[in-house]
C-alpha cells in the first residue's frame, strides 16, 4: 500500500531540518513576512510540541529527538 502525505508535512520536515542539531542554545526566528508555508509549518510544529514558540524559538525535547531521526534519514539518503 502506498501512503500519501500532505505537502504541509514536508514543509514541517524542511523547517525542522533547518534547526541546528549541535546546540540546544540556538534556534530559529520565523519573521511575519516569511513565506506563508513556513509560517504555517512553524505554527503546526509549535502545536505538535516540537518547537517552543509559534514563530520558531528552540526545539523542545521531542523536537530534538525528531531532528536527530530526520538527520539520520537525510544523511543516509544523501550518502546512498
Amino acid at each position: 500500500m502506498i501512503k500519501s502525505y500532505p505537502d504541509q508535512l514536508f514543509d514541517e520536515l524542511k523547517l525542522l531540518a533547518k534547526f541546528p542539531e549541535e546546540s540546544h542554545l540556538e534556534g530559529l526566528k520565523i519573521h511575519n513576512n516569511a513565506d506563508p508555508t513556513i509560517i504555517k509549518a512553524a505554527e503546526s510544529l509549535f502545536h505538535k510540541g516540537m518547537i517552543s514558540q509559534l514563530d520558531g524559538g528552540y526545539l523542545t525535547d521531542s523536537g530534538r529527538e525528531m531532528v536527530e531521526h530526520l538527520h539520520t534519514v537525510l544523511d543516509t539518503l544523501a550518502n546512498a
